[in-house]
């Protein structure tokens, strides 16, 4: 007997149900980036970003088993005590010469870009940074952190990672929300896998990079986050990057206080520090301009500094781990830690000010945990009967010190419980963290990275009212000469021979108080001279244009903040 074959109507639903279905996944991955492909393009870009991590990681212990003889770099000071004086010297030299030329070649300033400039592209670029100049700056911090360079790894990572989103946003055509989620969801792997830190790369993400912890953004950053954890773990598995004795909690409560006045102490140390980069890359910079040297010998001056001090301490070379354990294990005395501590600062001031590359974290770190180990010697011996161990004060100060140079509290007290797997230490840390947040962002403006940007007349830390002003371009918002509802050209003539104009890359920063002042509906808009050409009318900036612009702005940022 035949088979019986299924009615039309069975035919006809089915053929509805799956039309349904199609046009349903075909809604679902073209409308709204956040939700379906956006999720997958994140998780792409986490694992992305969390391989150029590991690769940058693997580069950096590549080439120092090379120039050191050890594959322990973990053990990479105590390898250095056994080589000559002069290999000492030369490997930093050597690399600092290095770093200059490919700086000098392929940067516009000889500068090595990190974190600053990542947020520089989150506030003003949509998202963007610099690809040319972001490539070579990660090659010469590998250089730098291979030769002996005292400073960490993690902003060259940062910068690469955003490098990586940036090169998608293009591919896509990606607005600035989706192209800044991008780059938020990139900086999170790279964080989370340079410090199999998977909580803490997240919210560094939105809380240094994006400075806002919108909802919309945060699932596919946790998801490119836990993909960049993904990819070191299975290189290195679930381990912590330093080893806490057991017994580290505190002994009662009462002990609380001194933990607030160690937040204190970081916080004057953490600003000290950051004022002493500033001051030695003015130094520096006028040194430059003085005697006329070329920008590509700077590095090789910092490196021949930091060659010359590590020959006698060879504990500033690199990142520093072997130090920060020492410190954390309680394993230095009191002069020890005061020494490395100051050592260390001078050290991370030479390899920045001398345009090295590389970043400021890891070095926080180690002078963190030696301010809080000195400190905690002190304390443990003043107050032996309500005092723990002195290494919760070196973890407290490890966190303090950071969390007060990044500006970023949150994110930084869950890097060092991810970094130590102490959770039990948690009230210690927070209550040092707070205080030294609170003291250095009063003494300095809020971290290391915005008083960078404000450096350049970039003022992210004032917020979105102050920095917006920097984004909007004269002759991106003016009226040409002759459209419909241009300006007059001869009042225009008149307000140029009253030198009342604007250039034509001048900022709405530099507008808006120029039309309070003269009361004026309009600003014409000059082309400089060039050559023998005489300076060009372009157009006008309309006092209503200017404002329009920086209201839509305003808007847009308060809704993306608030998503």
């Amino acid at each position: 007997m035949a088979e019986k074959q299924p009615s039309l109507i069975v035919r006809q639903n089915a053929r509805r149900a799956g039309g349904a279905l199609s046009r349903g996944w075909r809604t679902l991955c073209t409308h709204g980036p956040g939700q379906i492909r956006f999720w997958f393009i994140a998780l792409l870009i986490g694992v992305v970003a969390g391989l150029a991590a590991h690769l940058f990681r693997k580069g950096i212990t590549w080439i120092q088993t090379i120039l050191y003889g050890t594959e322990d770099t973990r053990m990479l000071h105590s390898f250095a005590e056994t080589l000559p004086w002069y290999w000492i010297v030369l490997i930093p030299v050597g690399g600092g010469v290095i770093v200059g030329l490919i700086l000098h070649r392929f940067t516009p300033d000889g500068r090595a870009r990190s974190v600053a400039d990542v947020i520089e592209g989150a506030a003003l670029c949509n998202g963007r940074v610099e690809v040319k100049a972001g490539l070579a700056s990660a090659v010469a911090s590998l250089i730098t952190l291979s030769c002996g360079g005292s400073s960490g790894r993690e902003g060259p990572v940062v910068h690469l990672a955003g490098v990586i989103s940036t090169w998608v946003s293009e591919r896509i055509r990606a607005d600035g929300i989706t192209g800044r989620d991008l780059l938020g969801c990139a900086v999170a792997a790279a964080v989370s896998a340079s410090f199999n830190a998977p909580i803490a790369g997240a919210l560094f993400a939105m809380e240094v990079v994006l400075r806002h912890f919108a909802v919309r953004a945060f699932a596919p950053i946790v998801v490119a986050s836990v993909a960049g954890a993904v990819i070191t773990r299975l290189e290195f598995g679930n381990v912590t990057e330093f080893i806490l004795p057991a017994y580290s909690a505190l002994a009662f409560y009462v002990e609380l206080p001194a933990f607030l006045l160690l937040g204190l102490v970081c916080g004057l140390i953490a600003a000290a520090l950051m004022v002493a980069v500033f001051r030695a890359e003015d130094i520096a910079a006028r040194l430059h301009q003085a005697f006329g040297i070329p920008r590509w010998v700077r590095p090789a001056v910092a490196g021949l500094m930091l060659g010359v001090l590590a020959v006698g301490f060879p504990h500033i070379i690199g990142v520093g781990y072997q130090t920060t354990s020492a410190a954390l294990t309680g394993k230095l005395l009191f002069h020890e830690a005061v020494v490395f501590a100051v050592l260390k600062g001078v050290a991370v001031t030479i390899t920045l000010a001398g345009r090295m590359g590389g970043g400021i974290f890891s070095p926080s770190l180690m002078i963190g945990a030696l301010t809080g180990l000195a400190f905690g010697l002190v304390a443990t011996n003043v107050f032996p009967q309500v005092s723990g161990s002195e290494s919760l004060y070196a973890l407290a100060g490890m966190g303090a010190m950071s969390a007060a140079v990044l500006g970023a509290p949150i994110s930084t007290t869950l890097i060092v419980f991810e970094l130590t797997g102490d959770w039990q230490a948690g009230l210690a840390v927070m209550m040092s963290v707070s205080l030294s947040t609170a003291l250095a962002s009063r003494l300095v403006n809020h971290s290391l990275f915005l008083t960078q940007l404000e450096r350049r007349n970039l003022r992210v830390a004032a917020g979105p009212q102050a920095y917006l002003l920097s984004a909007f371009t004269a002759f991106r918002i003016m009226r040409p000469v002759g459209a419909d509802g241009g300006p007059d050209p001869r009042r225009c003539r008149e307000l140029v021979a009253a030198g009342c104009w604007l250039d034509a890359n001048a900022s709405l920063e530099t507008a808006l108080p120029m039309f309070e002042q003269s009361g004026e509906p309009f600003l014409p808009v000059i082309a400089p001279a060039t050559g023998n050409a005489p300076p060009e009318l372009l157009g006008a900036v309309f006092h209503v244009d200017a404002l329009s612009a920086y209201n839509r702005a305003l808007a847009e940022t308060a809704a993306e903040e608030h998503s």
